[in-house]
């Protein structure tokens, strides 16, 4: 019996997909439970709509991305800190200061994990930081640190 997958099924099928499974093993659990549905023609054309959805909306969420990317790269977010001798820092720059900086002076909402800073940043000037946008999308952005109080 040809059935569409809803939910991943362990070693049977991934969500989306069609497969010929067991008569019984369809009826008695996947149905019952929810994991699938038969594949007739309607609920072929129903997955297929929905993968056109998919498709369509996953190629908005990367152009957006891309629209991003341009904006970040012409911004240079700057903050202050208080620094010693040579430059150095008392404590260091965390991703989430510059993603808090980006909301604040930009109105621009960031998650600080896409922030990919290696390490904080402990002196000052300018450093480029890359911000993972998208799966395909990474943007370099400049963080001035500035000396303050």
């Amino acid at each position: 019996m040809k059935v569409i997958f809803l939910k991943d099924v362990k070693g049977k099928g991934k969500k989306g997909e069609v497969k010929d499974v067991a008569v019984g093993y369809a009826q008695n659990f996947l149905f019952k439970q929810g994991l699938a549905i038969e594949a007739t023609s309607g609920n072929m054309k129903s997955l297929e709509n929905q993968q056109k959805k998919a498709e369509q909306a996953a190629h908005e969420e990367l152009e957006e991305a891309k629209k991003l990317q341009k904006i970040l790269e012409n911004l240079t977010i700057e903050l202050t800190a208080k620094a010693g001798e040579g430059g150095r820092l008392f404590g260091s720059i965390t991703s989430k200061q510059i993603a808090d900086e980006l909301k604040k002076t930009h109105n621009i909402k960031m998650d600080k994990r896409k922030i990919l800073l290696d390490d904080a940043i402990r002196s000052l000037g300018v450093t480029k930081v890359p911000m993972k946008l998208h799966h395909e999308v990474t943007a370099t952005v400049d963080v001035h640190v500035k000396e303050g109080k």
